[in-house]
């Protein structure tokens, strides 16, 4: 991925979900008012967040209104963060981080099959 090297804070990575709610452009504005309502933040905060988004390369401004166009899947994202964890949290490996999901708590038998599944079709 392209993006792997992406680094979204938990205040980036609450303005990009917003933009990939919206699925489609949404403008500086419509975003501060989004969050404003869920995390209380006023308009500068907001702006000076969308502004570290789209310096990193993960959000487009577009004219007119300052449209917000999320370069970077909720996918890519989430891989790039699973990385950084399993790099900062379990010395870079994957299976101690699995080995830690399951014996913290159970995992419902749905979700044990799941991950069955997906090892199955990396092998």
């Amino acid at each position: 991925g392209v993006h792997m090297e992406l680094k979204l804070f938990d205040s980036e990575r609450k303005v990009m979900e917003v933009l990939w709610e919206a699925d489609a452009p949404v403008t500086a504005k419509e975003i501060a008012a989004r969050l404003s309502g869920t995390v209380g933040w006023n308009k500068n905060t907001t702006y000076t967040v969308i502004k570290k988004c789209v310096e990193k390369g993960a959000i487009e401004r577009r004219e007119p209104n300052f449209q917000c166009f999320p370069l970077v899947r909720k996918e890519e994202a989430q891989a790039a963060a699973a990385a950084e964890l399993v790099e900062k949290v379990f010395d870079g490996s994957a299976s101690l981080l699995f080995a830690s999901l399951l014996s913290g708590k159970q995992l419902p038998p749905e979700e044990i099959q799941r991950l069955r599944t997906l090892i199955d079709g990396l092998e």
